[in-house]
């Protein structure tokens, strides 16, 4: 049954052509019977043609519902001149109002509407019903008019309808589209996260690599021990970029399916203490505080205060100059996460802080900035008096959330 519905439905003037045909052999019978009544009124030899326009509007109402309707008219008017009765026919004319006010142009939904509302009045008065009297045939007219007005109404509910579902699948699709523009838009927030994570990662370990090949180089034949010692930071620091790279590396991978123990935690504020020691170690004295009472923050924050410092300390190392130091203050307030970074060295110009951060080419104050923007908090940043250069972040816990 299913296949057959699935038929009925890719060919619906196949459909239409059927019933077409059932109304018109219905027709004939009657003109038959019309025929074989001598007191019969009208012409019976027009009342054929008539049927068979009637039954061509049928069969064609929904490839051509304007011109079917105006010809139905036709046909109707042909009536009333020619003294055609009212028969089975004129059941076409019910069908030609529903499909123009589900399916036709507006002009033509009125136009029906109109037709349709005359039709039962126009019939009355053309043959009257003397039997009835006046109000008598007032009522029969409005009886008639009756299902030329229902079959308008249903065409125009159809109407109304399918154009709702109409508006809902297009705001579907609009919203799927927007679905997918904000993916998109994620995806590229994302990938920018990422580099900015790139660029930490390699502006710090790389720097701190370079000061201590110097250092090796240095002391190479002086100090074995300090040299061996500087290689193994080369060494320890060189793999903890590999990792990080290729966790953040694996994250812009397509097609492939990591698993979650390949990637490595991201960096809070517990690993300043291996952040700063890393420092130390390279070179650079730093004194880190914390202040208040340490407790769990939001990622993002953390993420954020690791970044700093890490940025910050790099950008000291690549431009205070020899015999510099360094401070690092980390406050916890009842409401956010204070960060005070300060350098005492000779420090670079600010412009090149603003447009390219350690390495003239990264982030700078610009990724700082954005990454305190994204948590809801505030930067200042700028050199110091009397000489160095100091970066303060403010970072609040519910902007973060």
């Amino acid at each position: 049954m299913q296949r057959l519905y699935d038929f009925l439905r890719r060919h619906p003037t196949w459909v239409d052509s059927f019933w077409a045909v059932a109304l018109l052999g219905i027709s004939g019978v009657s003109i038959s019977n019309v025929n074989g009544a001598a007191d019969q009124r009208g012409s019976v030899a027009a009342a054929l043609p008539i049927a068979v326009i009637m039954s061509l509007v049928v069969a064609l109402r929904r490839r051509m519902p304007e011109k079917m309707l105006i010809l139905a008219v036709a046909a109707g008017l042909a009536q009333l001149v020619l003294d055609v009765p009212s028969a089975p026919e004129d059941f076409a004319m019910l069908v030609i109002i529903y499909t123009v006010a589900a399916d036709g142009a507006r002009w033509a939904s009125r136009f029906a509407l109109v037709g349709g509302l005359c039709a039962g009045t126009l019939s009355q008065m053309r043959w009257p019903t003397h039997e009835t009297g006046g109000l008598g045939g007032v009522l029969i007219a409005i009886f008639q008019t009756v299902p030329f007005a229902l079959a308008w109404v249903l065409g125009d509910s159809i109407r109304t309808r399918r154009a709702y579902l109409a508006q809902l699948e297009e705001r579907a699709a609009r919203l799927e589209k927007e679905r997918e523009a904000q993916a998109k838009v994620a995806v590229a927030a994302e990938r920018a996260r990422i580099a900015r994570e790139l660029h930490d990662v390699v502006a710090h370990n790389v720097s701190v690599m370079v000061v201590q090949a110097d250092g090796a180089a240095y002391v190479m034949d002086t100090a074995p021990d300090q040299a061996r010692k500087a290689l193994e930071t080369i060494s320890g620091t060189g793999r903890q970029a590999l990792a990080e790279m290729r966790r953040l590396l694996g994250v812009l991978r397509t097609g492939e399916h990591q698993e979650v123990g390949e990637y490595v935690p991201q960096p809070d504020v517990e690993q300043l203490d291996d952040l700063i020691e890393q420092c130390r170690t390279s070179g650079l004295p730093v004194d880190f505080k914390v202040e208040g009472t340490a407790r769990p923050l939001p990622s993002g924050v953390e993420l954020t205060a690791y970044r700093i410092v890490q940025e910050a300390l790099t950008n000291t190392r690549k431009h205070g100059g020899p015999n510099t130091g360094a401070s690092v203050r980390l406050v916890y307030f009842d409401d956010g996460l204070g960060l005070l970074v300060e350098d005492d060295g000779k420090g670079a110009p600010h412009e090149l802080y603003e447009e390219g951060g350690a390495d003239g080419q990264g982030h700078g104050l610009i990724g700082m900035r954005e990454r305190v923007g994204m948590v809801g908090g505030t930067l200042d940043a700028g050199p110091r008096p009397g000489g160095g250069f100091r970066i303060s972040a403010l970072l609040p816990l519910k902007a973060a959330h």
